[in-house]
């Protein structure tokens, strides 16, 4: 049931462990904005770690504030001079609207904009909400032949494209992904897509592990029973999904002489331990990612064409009134992967 009216019923999370559902005022659209009905939104880790602890560094949750940025809608309503998209048009929606003028914007970097207004992070409302208003340009249209829910995973798409790209994944490399959570799942795929070879993907969950099997991972790795470090695992690309410390230390031991690091999970606010004298003597690359710039448009049409499998990681659907039920799947179901909350449910 969709917000009539200007109402618009949201999940608004007032501290740790405190979800609220309240009507809101819809939002208006300003100039070049679009108002989209929510229709999916995927639970990402970040979500769940706001709604567990309060904060993720140094973003601490200081006023009421609606989580998940994972999501997409329908335009029903134009601001201001907004032209790009009709009423009634589909659209995956990038959760991060950077100011467009600071030096690294215009220098293309604008998912490292110090300005950005990101969905869900403090004191920015995400898209646990039936409507939500976003700038056009930041708004893509969907074709017909993606799903709701395939859709709403533009953005973890996005960023296993985004660290495929920093690595230099690309035909004839081999890859080794440690984690097969959401992220560690499309990097995977996306991998492949692009033409590597040879993908390993770790984990402890054996369902996990199988989810990644069963969408085209060479080889699997239980690292509880089967320590990386004692593998004979061999790697161009390290992709470090997991964001933990000994994953890193681990994956860059494995790389290859002239290998690339790419940590993509969020990781431990205290330092980690890198191999250094590997990094030196091996002369292997190690850089970060940061969301993803300039993502949407590929990953839509890699969507599109069926190369990677957004269904695969979807493992259960919540209505609006169910979602602090979905934030806690991950915790509660070992099988869980992407949670997704669907505002037109029925209220569980």
């Amino acid at each position: 049931m969709s917000a009539t009216g200007n109402n618009n019923r949201a999940a608004v999370l007032h501290a740790a462990g405190d979800i609220r559902l309240q009507d809101i005022a819809r939002p208006e659209p300003g100039p070049r904005e679009v108002l989209v009905e929510i229709r999916s939104v995927g639970v990402c880790g970040s979500d769940v770690h706001y709604y567990e602890h309060g904060r993720i560094g140094p973003f601490v949750v200081e006023a009421p504030l609606i989580l998940g940025h994972e999501s997409m809608g329908v335009v029903v309503d134009l601001g201001p001079e907004a032209s790009r998209h009709r009423v009634g048009d589909r659209v995956t929606l990038e959760p991060g609207v950077p100011c467009g003028r600071c030096t690294q914007c215009r220098h293309g970097r604008y998912n490292l904009c110090p300005h950005v207004q990101f969905f869900a992070t403090p004191p920015v409302d995400g898209a646990f909400a039936h409507y939500v208003a976003i700038h056009e340009d930041f708004a893509y249209a969907l074709p017909d032949s993606l799903s709701d829910d395939q859709g709403a995973l533009m953005e973890p798409l996005s960023v296993g494209l985004w660290a495929c790209w920093k690595g230099g994944v690309g035909p004839e490399k081999s890859v080794l992904v440690t984690g097969a959570g959401p992220i560690g799942q499309l990097a995977m795929q996306v991998a492949l897509a692009l033409g590597a070879t040879d993908v390993t993907v770790t984990d402890v969950n054996p369902h996990r592990l199988e989810v990644a099997r069963r969408s085209g991972a060479s080889r699997t790795l239980k690292v509880d029973d089967e320590p990386l470090g004692s593998s004979d695992v061999r790697a161009d690309v390290l992709l470090e999904c997991s964001g933990h410390p000994d994953s890193l230390l681990e994956g860059i031991k494995a790389l290859r002489p002239a290998g690339v690091a790419v940590a993509v999970g969020m990781g431990p606010e205290e330092d980690a331990t890198v191999p250094m004298a590997a990094i030196q003597s091996s002369e292997i690359t190690l850089t970060g990612t940061f969301r993803y710039a300039n993502t949407y448009p590929a990953a839509i049409a890699l969507a599109a064409s069926g190369r990677v499998d957004l269904d695969a990681i979807i493992t259960r659907h919540f209505s609006l009134e169910e979602t602090e039920r979905a934030l806690r799947a991950g915790r509660e179901d070992a099988t869980s992967i992407k949670p997704m909350v669907v505002p037109g449910l029925p209220g569980g």
